[in-house]
């Protein structure tokens, strides 16, 4: 387990400076320069010489390189603008200019109003993006050769600064495509997708087709080109919900490749909806993703010879089945902290400027957490703390005494009270705002809060007379209509942040600046809300995790501003099962959930104030809490997920195909009907797919759009109705755990082993029929072991009361894993 460990920020004050020298022969011209130290110490340099009287050289304009965003340019980017603006450069860094030319052209760099014409990037591919691009390119390769005829598909799953589109693109080049779509749910991320394109020396002659850009039959056909949009741009929508070809050119074009970007809002629509359930509906339109509605890939009007699926948090499509090992190509936050920590210190290391991610979680004290108990953990519930009331100026918190005892907390006020049953000479605690070593970097922090009123009532306690520590800081309203919606919310922020080097600023929101942006100056997160999953925990998480860099003077190194960002969460145990199911469904590699957790927490260590004292805990510590306050009937509820089984076509098509199965699922009460149910389901599921699709621009008639309609449901319902009996299935297997006294194998071999009879007798299937339906994937197994896993922890628990322990030394089983009574031990 690494240490826990407070980096500071180093000193960075990076500037443009421009001086003459007094010398005759210099009349007329500036010598514009960057440094990253005091600019009068950096010109002296330039004169070692001592010399009698006044300095050689006069300093006429110094100015931050540093943009509202976080981003710093050098003298370069300034000098490209001044030779834009024709100023005469006889050498080197010296232009016959004046310094309000020069200052133009920093305002012109700083602003984004040069446009860059020449390319100028030539970087390579770093380790992992070559080998996402040799992998892909293997399988697209083996996939035509032995089936030509059929459509390929492969899944990136890859967190955000991997830097997919410039590998889609190597990808591209390496495959010799020229023909090229990108459907995205994001229509932000366009810039990322355009700028590769415009500025690598890789892609010359490439051309970029985009809804305000360049036009289709404005290119060049015969050279390689991409077309850029959302699914509402290029594929429309009829009155029934069908494609509406209005892009002809995209529909008769066979696409080399079809790139879905951002697939993870097409994969957990409902995921997606809790990020932004507090704001109004086109927020929450705009925060599903743009054209979601659209996505049906069977029925889109759109040919092409391979599909790429880009996204961060895939864990739906990966448990589910919809892509095999070899479909996939892995590259997690572990797996980039990992890269990091091989290089020599020495060492050019391309990962140093990518920050490691760090969790404090506090458990608050009696006296203001007693206001908020209840919920699933029976513990502080966040949305009820901060509930608030009222509009705008108006808005209060319904607790608005304990919000500000909780504010006073965060600055070290009161703390005594906060510590009083700490031993004497125990540390206090590190508070966000108070301890020297958070402060230096949280200059500049993101508050996840439940409602709009939620963050209007924060900024109007913040800006309260008495909070005077807060009055340093901008506080910034990102929530509610007047806000903007999608990236529109980030003007407002990067404007209050001017010079981010110089300011102080709080970002106060309830779903808006969650995904899909970059914000490099934010380095720290308060969870002050509710959230249930673990993807939409971690996709607000990660936001604090770009990296912030400036030049260094006179190299081509970078000062690192943010070596550490913080995830501040004030619900301990419901922290801790986020980081668990996270960190135990993002490796699909490994099977032990301990081991799933200790390889996580490696690369994000947790200090957790447990109320007594504030301690580093390890993955068994994270198991433990993540499971503390978890009862019989909530573990019960998991055997109830609708995620343990499969029910989507190609599972109930491998039924159907599979007469044992079919007649192994029909033997089980409720399931007598079972085959003429599949039947339906898959057969007017296709015809509604085919009818969408052949409507096409045509306007159905009422009599036909209420048909598909009818049917549509039919399938939809028997589908539920499917899924619901499997369910009523799965949710028998806690009752053979209960019964059975074999810990000691995997829940797969107990049943398929040791006890045959047993099972048959409480589920209602024999052994060889469950471990068909298993092999055809009717059963999720990596979510099974999950349930097995905590189920017996609780078991063991609920026992330990008695002080004896008849599988003392032996091995124990989860669904398909067995793990080692050590193991097991250092999980409990």
């Amino acid at each position: 387990m690494s240490k826990f460990t407070f980096p500071s920020r180093p000193q960075a004050d990076p500037k443009i400076y421009a001086y003459e020298d007094t010398n005759p022969q210099y009349e007329g011209f500036l010598k514009v320069g960057y440094t990253s130290v005091d600019v009068e110490k950096r010109v002296a340099q330039q004169y070692p010489t001592a010399r009698p009287g006044k300095p050689p050289y006069k300093i006429v304009l110094s100015e931050p390189a540093i943009r509202s965003d976080g981003s710093s340019f050098t003298d370069r980017d300034v000098h490209r603008q001044l030779l834009k603006m024709e100023k005469e450069n006889p050498e080197g860094e010296w232009f016959k200019c004046s310094k309000e030319d020069v200052r133009a052209a920093i305002i012109a760099v700083r602003e984004g109003l040069e446009n860059e014409e020449n390319r100028y990037r030539d970087f390579e591919m770093r380790p992992e993006q070559a080998e996402a691009v040799k992998k892909t390119a293997c399988y697209f390769e083996q996939c035509k050769k032995e089936r030509p005829d059929k459509t390929s598909h492969f899944l990136w799953n890859a967190k955000m600064r991997f830097g997919k589109t410039f590998a889609a693109y190597k990808l591209a080049k390496r495959m010799g495509w020229n023909k090229i779509l990108v459907l995205t749910f994001k229509p932000a991320v366009q810039s990322a997708w355009e700028e590769d394109i415009k500025t690598h020396i890789d892609f010359e002659g490439w051309q970029f087709i985009s809804r305000n850009g360049l036009r289709f039959e404005d290119i060049d056909r015969n050279k390689p080109f991409v077309c850029f949009g959302s699914f509402q741009d290029y594929l429309g929508k009829n009155a029934l919900g069908g494609i509406k070809t209005k892009n002809e050119w995209v529909h008769e074009i066979n696409w080399d490749c079809v790139i879905f970007d951002e697939y993870h809002y097409g994969a957990w629509r409902e995921n997606a909806k809790e990020l932004f359930e507090a704001e109004d509906k086109k927020e929450q339109k705009f925060g599903q993703g743009e054209g979601i509605e659209l996505y049906e890939e069977e029925i889109m009007p759109i040919t092409t010879d391979a599909y790429l699926y880009l996204s961060g948090t895939p864990f739906r499509a990966i448990s589910t089945g919809e892509f095999i090992e070899e479909q996939i190509f892995n590259w997690t936050y572990s797996d980039e902290q990992k890269a990091k920590e091989e290089y020599a210190d020495n060492q050019y290391n391309p990962y140093a400027p990518l920050p490691r991610m760090a969790m404090l979680t506090y458990q608050m004290p009696d006296s203001i957490r007693q206001v908020a108990m209840g919920g699933e953990f029976d513990e502080f519930d966040l949305n009820v703390f901060f509930s608030a009331e009222g509009e705008g100026e108006e808005a209060r918190f319904v607790y608005e005494a304990e919000v500000q005892k909780w504010l006073n907390l965060l600055r070290g006020a009161n703390i005594e009270n906060y510590t009083s049953d700490l031993k004497l000479g125990s540390k206090k605690p590190p508070m966000p705002f108070s301890d020297s070593r958070l402060l230096n970097m949280l200059t500049h922090t993101f508050w996840f809060l439940p409602s709009v009123a939620s963050c209007c009532a924060m900024r109007n306690l913040l800006t309260k007379r008495n909070n005077t520590f807060f009055h340093d800081y901008k506080i910034i309203v990102a929530a509610g209509r007047s806000a903007g919606i999608g990236v529109d919310a980030l003007g407002p922020v990067r404007e209050a942040m001017d010079n981010p080097l110089k300011t102080k600023t709080i970002t106060l929101s309830c779903g808006k600046l969650t995904t899909g942006v970059t914000v490099k100056p934010w380095s720290g997160i308060f969870m002050l809300k509710n959230l249930s999953s673990p993807e939409t925990y971690f996709q607000a998480a990660f936001r604090v995790q770009s990296p912030w860099t400036v030049k260094k003077s006179d190299t081509s190194e970078e000062e690192i501003l943010k070596e550490q960002c913080y995830v501040f969460d004030f619900a301990p145990n419901r922290a801790l099962s986020q980081v668990a199911e996270y960190s135990c469904r993002l490796n699909v590699d490994e099977n032990n959930p301990e081991k799933k957790v200790a390889e996580f927490i490696r690369f994000l260590p947790i200090l957790a104030y447990d109320g007594s004292s504030m301690k580093q805990i390890d993955a068994a510590g994270v198991l433990d809490m993540a499971m503390s306050g978890t009862s019989a009937t909530l573990l019960a509820k998991r055997w109830e997920s609708a995620l343990l089984v499969n029910v989507d076509n190609g599972t109930l098509q491998r039924i159907m195909d599979n007469q044992k199965a079919l007649d192994a699922l029909m033997s089980i009460e409720g399931f007598r009907n079972l085959n003429q149910d599949i039947e339906t389901i898959i057969n007017k599921s296709n015809d509604v797919k085919k009818a969408k699709k052949e409507l096409g621009e045509e306007e159905p008639s009422s009599e036909k759009k209420k048909e598909i309609s009818e049917e549509e449901k039919e399938y939809k319902s028997l589908r539920k109705r499917v899924q619901d009996k499997l369910i009523k299935f799965a949710a028998r297997i806690p009752v053979f755990m209960y019964l059975t006294d074999y810990r000691e194998r995997t829940l797969k071999d107990v049943i398929t082993q040791l006890e045959p009879g047993l099972f048959k007798k409480v589920t209602g299937l024999t052994v060889q029929d469950f471990d068909l339906l298993v092999s055809i994937g009717v059963f999720n197994d990596s979510l099974m072991n999950d349930a097995v896993y905590k189920f017996k922890r609780y078991e063991d628990a609920s026992l330990d009361y008695t002080g004896i322990d008849k599988h003392e030394g032996e091995d124990v089983g989860l669904y398909s894993t067995v793990v080692s009574s050590d193991e097991y031990e250092n999980m409990t």
